[in-house]
């Protein structure tokens, strides 16, 4: 195998074999592979595409570089979600406990972020002690014990994702359909789910700002997983906003942990969680309606019964055990909190939502390089939704910075992310479709 044909080849729009693509990701997981010639291949499938055919063999290939999990010793549905990225999207964070808390068994392969998005990994290591890379032993019995663990992919799980999904994220391929679909599966498929329920975002803060975009990934998926036994559909959510009211890394914890205690309904964010929750236990057969499992997800936050899963979780994984009781303990603040005041009086009609993950990464929240260090303290919070009445300097959000110049900045351009109308605005629904 020549690395480079195979790379010229795809460059030229020609449709490569199974056993090429094979031996390009086997290449690729043994290390053999410069980043050049993975960022090469990247952009080669983001510009020429893949058919469905090599988008298979490449997910398969993925999936395979690595070990793939069984859970016979399991008695209750093995299921899982994944989100396509936003910004303040942290559902993971709450919908692997009330899946669990509801009969579930949800073994969570996450990711860091990726360009402008949050990943709920760079999330969770805001946790003090908390691994994102347990070994195999550790992993299932955090999942057989808690009833859910949310982890990292170990060098043993489709390795060769790992390299490419860190390559793509500082070569502007994130956003091509073949290498979401192949990202995405490979690590379910190697966490040996039984049912997969797909989050896929459409809007400004999304990859796919288009509706018909988001439909063909969700499709993509949705077939690919599908085809390979795996139970799976999608729900397509909107992200013309963030989706919870705070985009950062600690600050989204500290929001995760609100919403457990109850403190988060009638919000967008709640809507998303329920429905995926509904959609995760009607899969797999634990609610025969969604009405049903909405119900019994409601009753698990309710009832604490979520928290406490969330909460042996984090313990089992390292991290403390009075985490749920006593954040302030543990998840640290920025040196500097400073609030956003509205320009003008008037609604809140529209904001960049990728702009505002964009200001996080300046922040500090997020990476320019994948060997770049994060500040999980910083962000923002108390973001005010869209279609809210506010009046002129009065506070939309509140920055959390490392020191004054930087909290002044990200101040500014958060302000200039918002549009203020006179008018009240109508607003897109947060669940957009189902697949």
């Amino acid at each position: 195998m020549i690395p480079q044909e195979i790379i010229r080849r795809k460059r030229n729009g020609e449709e490569l074999a199974s056993n090429d693509i094979s031996s390009f990701i086997a290449a690729l997981a043994a290390g053999q592979l410069s980043e050049g010639q993975i960022g090469a291949f990247a952009m080669a499938v983001w510009f020429k595409g893949m058919s469905r055919a090599e988008i298979v063999a490449l997910t398969l290939a993925m999936a395979n570089s690595g070990d793939r999990l069984e859970w016979a010793d399991i008695d209750r549905p093995v299921a899982d979600k994944h989100s396509t990225g936003g910004v303040g999207d942290n559902v993971s964070l709450m919908l692997a406990p009330i899946a669990a808390a509801c009969g579930l068994a949800v073994p969570m392969i996450s990711g860091r972020g990726l360009g402008h998005t949050g990943g709920t990994l760079d999330k969770l290591e805001s946790i003090p002690g908390y691994t994102i890379t347990p070994d195999a032993d550790l992993f299932r019995r955090v999942v057989k014990e808690a009833g859910c663990a949310i982890i990292g992919q170990t060098g043993a799980l489709a390795p060769a994702d790992g390299r490419l999904y860190a390559v793509r994220d500082v070569t502007a391929t994130v956003d091509s359909i073949p290498l979401i679909t192949a990202s995405i599966l490979s690590k379910k498929l190697a966490a040996g789910l039984q049912t997969l329920v797909l989050d896929v975002k459409v809007g400004n803060g999304a990859f796919m700002a288009e509706r018909d975009q988001a439909e063909d990934l969700a499709r993509s998926l949705v077939d690919v997983a599908n085809g390979a036994g795996v139970k799976t559909s999608a729900l397509i959510t909107d992200m013309n906003e963030p989706l919870a009211d705070s985009a950062g890394n600690a600050v989204e914890l500290r929001n995760c942990l609100d919403f457990l205690a109850d403190r988060k309904g009638n919000t967008r964010l709640e809507a998303v969680v329920l429905a995926f929750a509904a959609e995760m236990l009607v899969k797999s057969g634990i609610a025969a309606l969604p009405e049903e499992g909405e119900a019994m997800a409601r009753q698990a936050l309710s009832s604490g019964k979520a928290a406490e899963v969330f909460a042996r979780m984090v313990s089992m994984l390292g991290g403390p055990a009075d985490l749920v009781e006593n954040p302030d303990k543990y998840l640290a603040r920025a040196p500097v909190e400073k609030p956003v005041m509205a320009a003008r009086s008037g609604w809140l009609a529209a904001c960049d939502a990728r702009g505002i993950g964009v200001s996080v990464i300046d922040l500090g929240g997020g990476r320019r390089h994948p060997a770049d260090r994060i500040d999980h303290r910083v962000g923002f919070s108390e973001l005010l939704p869209l279609g809210t009445r506010v009046t002129a300097g009065e506070p939309i959000a509140l920055v959390h910075a490392a020191d004054e110049a930087a909290a002044e900045r990200a101040a500014a351009a958060l302000a200039a992310h918002y549009i203020i109308a006179e008018h009240e605005p109508a607003l897109s629904p947060v669940i957009a479709g189902l697949i």
